[in-house]
């Protein structure tokens, strides 16, 4: 196979998979995705999505958060771990918010990253799903998958995201995202993977990485 009929490959199973694509938080506006995806780091979305309705009904914009204090704000999303880090960052950003952007969250990447806590990966999450803008946030499974498709070197996200750019066509990449990553979940994980069950892997996977998963 060459490495477009590699990457053809990717795209067709993905689509006959997902023809409609959950998505992974649940929020209702620009203001509770960019929540979500912060409390996300480092924490499962099924326990986000289990946090934030508890948030939210305190405060779901940014006037009636900064009323909490930081503290108000660790408490209830503490079982989202990284929480003394994730309470300041969601009240500092939301200050801003306020202070720079009429209360709205910015359509721009470089207003995103400026926010405290709001890193590449997180601006991408909301630009693409909030806001319809392509991109291509790589998280553990993109990265983990782009690896054993032999479609990136592995090296850091960074350069995983600036492959998947490269060979993937940019109309879809709001859409292939979030495909990979629930293909990620249920067919090809980083614990109890099973081969068989995992078709893009077994067609298209890089030799040494189906080599070590049969040596074992």
């Amino acid at each position: 196979m060459t490495k477009q009929e590699r990457v053809t490959f990717v795209i067709n199973t993905l689509k006959e998979l997902y023809p409609t694509i959950p998505i992974p938080l649940d929020h209702k506006d620009p203001y509770t995705l960019l929540i979500a995806v912060l409390l996300s780091a480092q924490c499962t979305d099924v326990r986000v999505n289990q946090i934030t309705p508890l948030l939210f009904a305190k405060a779901d914009n940014p006037y009636d958060m900064i009323k909490m204090s930081v503290e108000e704000i660790r408490d209830i999303i503490r079982p989202c771990g990284l929480s003394p880090m994730k309470s300041k960052g969601i009240h500092g950003l939301s200050h801003i918010l306020i202070d720079k952007h009429g209360g709205e969250v910015p359509q721009s990447f470089e207003y995103l990253e400026e926010l405290p806590a709001v890193g590449h990966k997180t601006a991408s999450v909301v630009m693409s799903q909030a806001f319809g803008v392509p991109a291509f946030p790589v998280d553990t499974h993109i990265h983990r998958l782009m690896y054993r498709w032999n479609l990136t070197n592995g090296k850091n996200v960074v350069q995983t995201e600036k492959d998947a750019k490269r060979i993937f066509p940019e109309e879809i990449w709001n859409d292939l995202h979030l495909q990979i990553i629930w293909y990620g979940r249920q067919y090809s994980p980083a614990r109890g993977w099973d081969l068989e069950k995992d078709i893009i892997t077994k067609t298209v996977g890089r030799k040494t990485v189906l080599d070590g998963y049969y040596k074992k």
